[in-house]
């Protein structure tokens, strides 16, 4: 899209066969050049996974003028709702496909159109008749869309390497974005590792007009958690940092626990009905935890025939959950198929690297790979549980966030006495999750504000180890910058008086889309694979941010509204157990099988060179990992990330 220099074919044809994964199954072009006198034009590709309505649903599409074209990725689940609606406005549809819902849905309410869409989307608008280009991404950021905007030219894909496709793309790594990488395992929106790209947000759509070179983003949505008043004006009529627009959410206030369990059983069960919506084979993925547990469930009551789903585990007992998916299949009566994984996981490393194209630390997306890949050979369209602990208080981190905020609470005598320095040169054991050691470090965050210990919690270097991690000239290049500043700018946004509901509010607009979604979208399109989130539709993600917290988070336990509800699709089992998560066994295979790869990967003398880091912290982390004395398994595997994609998209 350009005001300036024009795409040629053949550089959107390469832009477009480095996403050929996301759309094996078709692909096309559309191309719009200055005419009658306006300036600018532009240049949409695409590629087809096809889902709904197999033969006509060929993109990019246009309206009946052909003065309206779209490029767009996801579905929309309400399309068949959408249709007669649009139709009653007077506009015709030529195929039977949700894509052309978002052509007549911007024909009639433009840039509103997005408040009407129930689905997962990233997708471009060519407005012909105002030459102008209109992005927008989903509420939660199940989709995504980077883009560069340099030299009067708008550039925008699915993946950061699509960009750099265009002849001349700079590959300057930024700084800020190691930084955050360092401190998240990931490098949060709007920040891309390259200086200049950048990444749409959720629940925000941009306008670039190719006449005048403006270009604004703006939010239109969000999760009605008690918050703060709003500037509705556009970021290019605002100053510098301030927030953007929102659209306003209906409340529903039941007055009983009853009312709060109906509304989340009937919310989430339609959810799950109009994501089964397809023209292809679809399955779950079945974890055997509550929540892929409960979506299968409600899939199995739509259905009329036992719903295919699966699972992964490993070798190594302590991470392997099958058991429990066996137990859950059997219950609801599903057709379960089951696969593991082992060290011969190394093989995966190159795809990871090329797929996320960026630095993306959490290992769980190892087995999301595999399992992706492995279910694309039964299924096109698969439904995930993702989602259901950060709006139900799920992780095991929001009781400590609980006690916390309890000993907030106390009179400040009380809380000297259990923040002294003292506490801490009590004798623990060398083992790093001993009692005493993690009650050493629950004391010792006491002292922090509520939002930095938090930060520090979640962070895979806090703040002290990344102060003897980062090089001295690399500290000077950040200039003072705080990596932890993505969480906390989100406390600010998130005004819930409640510390777990607020805390649960940030990990939702941080965590969930930047780790959890990205990992999953990434690791299934990567085979051509469809993952669909019931818990992420906004219907529910807005009951869930209403349910007060004691009926989520009471006593040791999360989720409690969540069990309570659906206990009738959950063996006992289930509701009992400890949340596992979906990791993997780094600290021993990087002691066993990868030992070798890490080694001659991190103490290669390029890698210690780079400049970010002090080769001697590097070498004692690796040293420490290697004999036992302590488990760094999840900082070497960022700090081997973060070179494995060096070596990939720098070094060349």
């Amino acid at each position: 899209m350009d005001q300036g220099i024009a795409l040629d074919r053949h550089t959107l044809q390469q832009m477009s066969v480095v996403l050929s994964h996301r759309g094996p199954d078709d692909s096309g072009a559309y191309f719009a050049t200055s005419a009658a006198g306006l300036a600018g034009g532009a240049a949409l590709g695409f590629r087809r996974l096809s889902i709904i309505d197999l033969a006509g649903g060929h993109q990019p599409m246009t309206n009946e003028e052909g003065s309206v074209w779209i490029a767009f990725n996801g579905e929309i689940y309400n399309y068949l709702e959408l249709k007669p609606q649009l139709e009653g406005y007077g506009h015709r549809f030529r195929t039977t496909s949700d894509t052309e819902c978002i052509v007549h849905a911007y024909e009639q309410w433009g840039r509103e159109c997005v408040t009407h869409l129930r689905g997962m989307f990233a997708f471009a608008i060519w407005d012909d008749r105002r030459r102008t280009l209109f992005l927008a991404r989903d509420r939660m950021g199940q989709k995504p869309l980077v883009y560069r905007l340099a030299d009067h030219r708008l550039t925008f894909a699915s993946e950061l390497k699509s960009l750099l496709e265009v002849p001349g793309a700079p590959r300057e790594v930024d700084p800020l974005a190691v930084a955050d990488f360092v401190t998240l395992q990931y490098v949060p929106h709007p920040r891309t590792m390259f200086r200049g790209y950048s990444k749409l947000p959720p629940a925000h759509f941009a306008e670039f007009n190719a006449i005048t070179g403006d270009f604004f983003v703006q939010r239109y949505w969000e999760a009605p958690y008690r918050r703060p008043e709003r500037d509705l004006r556009p970021e290019r009529e605002r100053e510098p940092g301030q927030v953007e627009s929102v659209a306003a959410s209906d409340h529903f206030a039941p007055r009983s626990i009853a009312d709060w369990q109906s509304q989340l059983r009937e919310k989430l069960s339609e959810a799950v009905r109009i994501r089964m919506r397809c023209d292809v084979p679809y399955g779950a993925f079945l974890s055997g935890g509550v929540d892929s547990t409960i979506i299968t469930g409600l899939m199995q009551q739509h259905a009329d025939r036992p719903v295919q789903t699966f699972s992964i585990g490993f070798t190594e007992k302590a991470f392997d959950e099958r058991s429990y998916a066996r137990e859950a299949a059997a219950k609801l009566g599903t057709d379960h198929h089951e696969f593991v994984v082992d060290p011969s996981a190394v093989e995966m490393f190159p795809k990871l690297s090329w797929h996320y194209d960026e630095p993306f630390a959490d290992s769980s997306a190892i087995p999301m790979m595999y399992l992706s890949q492995l279910t694309r050979q039964h299924v096109t369209v698969a439904l995930t549980g993702d989602g259901g602990d950060e709006l139900f208080a799920g992780y095991d981190r929001y009781l400590a966030v609980d006690l916390a905020s309890q000993i907030d609470r106390l009179p400040r005598p009380i809380r000297a006495v259990l923040t002294n320095s003292l506490w801490q040169q009590l004798p623990a054991s060398v083992q790093q999750k001993s009692r005493l050691r993690q009650i050493k470090r629950f004391l010792a965050a006491l002292g922090q504000s509520p939002e930095r210990r938090y930060a520090n919690w979640v962070s895979i270097f806090d703040e002290t180890r990344r102060t003897s991690l980062f090089s001295r000239d690399f500290l000077q290049a950040l200039g003072g910058y705080d990596s932890a500043s993505f969480l906390l700018d989100a406390y600010d946004r998130c005004a819930e008086t409640d510390f777990v509901q607020r805390t649960t509010c940030v990990d939702t607009e941080t965590y969930l889309p930047c780790d959890i979604l990205t990992k999953v979208d990434i690791a299934s399109m990567a085979f051509s694979l469809e993952c669909r989130s019931p818990f992420m539709d906004h219907h529910v993600v807005e009951l869930a941010a209403q349910i007060p917290r004691k009926l989520k988070l009471s006593g040791r336990r999360g989720k409690r509204i969540l069990i309570d509800t659906f206990a009738d699709l959950l063996p006992a089992s289930i509701q009992r157990r400890r949340k596992m998560g979906f990791g993997v066994p780094l600290d021993h295979w990087f002691r066993h099988s990868l030992r070798s790869l890490l080694s001659e990967t991190l103490l290669d003398p390029k890698s210690l060179g780079r400049g970010y880091f002090e080769p001697s912290t590097v070498r004692r982390l690796v040293e420490e990992h290697l004999s036992s004395q302590w488990d760094h398994s999840a900082r070497l595997w960022l700090l081997l990330v973060l070179e494995l994609w060096h070596q990939r998209f720098v070094d060349r």
